[in-house]
């Protein structure tokens, strides 16, 4: 079945794992309170640190609504890949609680607490980067920069100060980590300093390998202005009247084209803002190739955020995208 049927079926999925079959599996034994199918997949994803981070913050995500990890580490406590996913999970439960209407102590508290076992986790597994990843996504809750690891000089000097040594330390294991450089351009959205965003994605973007995933990620400030932008029509023009953007988004579709088969697959979450992108700059055959290839898959985002009626938005834009081809 080709995606326009699904999608007027109603089969396209959102799954957090997206094409990560063997992840999906371990997922859905999670949710279900189940943790050996997570001790095994990550046993084997050891050493693969683009992999490993994927894998583990899909899982830290999950993880965050249950107390599964707790039953683990009754049983082994010790366990490396346990210990790891247990950093995560606090930094997941403290972003999500920041965006909650709590009390601000119980807030300050999970934040502690998970920068404290972040801390902790980076001295014991020295070559994890995601302790490191963790520091640099509560980053954005120190809006005012108050701790010294957040205003760290620049590399360049037309760079504002910010967490830098975090993410040094964090590309050390994976220098081209995609998680890394997302959460520190969420660091920068978070501050609404798009100027420091858009400096920081000049600066590093187009040294990424051919291929990487990291060619999206100028891609997200443009769905954040659209989000937070008053006047939406003008803000819309970015898409259909701008050439910089037009470059943009064409040069992250080659470099979608170029991604290494499987192994070097996009997620689910780039292909929809890549199939966005290309739809909103009107190469609506591209953007269906883009459709195609992550169906039956699809992403929330960048839907929700451009649009109260998302489905609706994503029907248009697949519909007239398939139409193209015809």
């Amino acid at each position: 079945m080709d995606t326009a049927s699904a999608l007027q079926q109603g089969q396209l999925v959102q799954h957090p794992a997206g094409h990560d079959g063997d992840l999906r599996g371990a997922v859905e034994e999670l949710q279900q309170g189940r943790w050996m199918a997570a001790r095994a997949l990550l046993a084997a994803t050891w050493g693969n640190w683009t992999l490993w981070t994927s894998r583990t913050q899909v899982l830290a995500s999950v993880a965050a609504h249950k107390n599964v990890l707790d039953d683990w580490a009754a049983a082994e406590p010790a366990n490396a890949a346990l210990v790891s996913l247990q950093a995560r999970t606090a930094v997941e439960r403290a972003l999500m609680v920041r965006a909650r209407p709590v009390d601000p102590r119980t807030v300050a508290l999970l934040e502690q607490s998970a920068r404290e076992l972040c801390w902790r986790t980076a001295a014991t597994l020295a070559v994890d980067p995601t302790p490191w990843i963790g520091l640099l996504a509560l980053a954005q809750l120190d809006s005012e920069q108050r701790r010294p690891e957040h205003r760290v000089p620049p590399p360049d000097r037309l760079l504002p100060p910010g967490p830098w040594g975090l993410l040094d330390q964090a590309r050390r294991a994976d220098p081209w980590n995609r998680e890394v450089f997302h959460r520190m351009l969420r660091y920068w959205l978070a501050r609404g300093d798009s100027g420091a965003a858009n400096g920081f994605l000049a600066t590093y973007v187009s040294a990424a390998p051919e291929g990487s995933p990291l060619y999206a990620l100028p891609l997200y400030p443009l769905v954040e202005n659209y989000r937070r932008a008053e006047r939406k029509e003008a803000v819309h023009l970015q898409w259909t009247n701008n050439d910089s953007v037009r470059a943009t988004v064409l040069r992250a579709y080659r470099n979608w084209l170029a991604a290494p088969g499987e192994v070097g697959r996009w997620p689910v979450l780039d292909e929809s803002h890549l199939a966005h992108a290309l739809w909103a700059t009107r190469q609506r055959q591209q953007a269906a190739e883009v459709f195609g290839a992550t169906a039956p898959f699809i992403s929330a985002q960048p839907w929700v955020s451009l649009s109260d009626r998302p489905n609706e938005l994503l029907h248009q834009a697949m519909a007239q995208s398939f139409a193209a081809t015809r």
